[in-house]
């Protein structure tokens, strides 16, 4: 991960350590961007994703330490909605270009100010909540305006590994992930 000079690195990990809410686009960020259009048995188009299995398995972790997860993205897809159930997000907003009044709504719900959410994203309208969080991320594939815009760019790209990359930042933040690595018998 490569943090943009925004923030000095202690500051950074201070921030890091108090995150309580973790909020995403999709596609892009838990996806690598690509809409494919398969045809069902009776030849009406349906879309699908793929979604990376270790952002996955962090994602339900963040839960384990109570810090909740949510996505608002632009477009509509039961894809999203089933992959959000699996890992138990707290909010699934679909289908918003404008995303502040549901960032909005999800700090009065989980009763956080906006130094204790996170947003990783990828596009040009994820910009307008990443300069409201305590961190904003952007993912290897974002585009330029929004690396620049970012406090940190993850290494790898969306649908690849770049949630996890952020999720084992803030749980090694938090002081957790050492914890986690016992859980599981693997040495540090």
């Amino acid at each position: 991960m490569h943090l943009n000079s925004t923030l000095s690195e202690q500051e950074f990990h201070r921030i890091a350590s108090g995150i309580k809410v973790l909020l995403m686009d999709v596609d892009g960020v838990l996806t690598d961007g690509r809409l494919y259009l398969v045809p069902d048995r009776d030849g009406n188009m349906v879309e699908t994703k793929g979604f990376d299995s270790q952002d996955g398995i962090g994602l339900r972790w963040l839960n384990w330490f109570d810090i909740k997860t949510g996505v608002i993205s632009g477009r509509e897809s039961p894809a999203t909605a089933e992959r959000a159930r699996q890992v138990s997000m707290s909010w699934v907003f679909q289908g918003h270009i404008e995303k502040i009044p549901l960032f909005e709504r999800v700090m009065a719900e989980a009763n956080v100010t906006r130094s204790e959410v996170a947003y990783i994203g990828d596009d040009l309208t994820d910009v307008v909540i990443m300069r409201r969080v305590g961190l904003s991320f952007a993912t290897a594939n974002a585009r330029e305006e929004v690396k620049r815009s970012a406090n940190a760019v993850t290494s790898a790209p969306g649908g690849s590994g770049a949630v996890r990359e952020v999720i084992e930042l803030l749980l090694k933040a938090r002081g957790v992930w050492d914890d986690l690595l016992k859980k599981y018998e693997v040495t540090s």
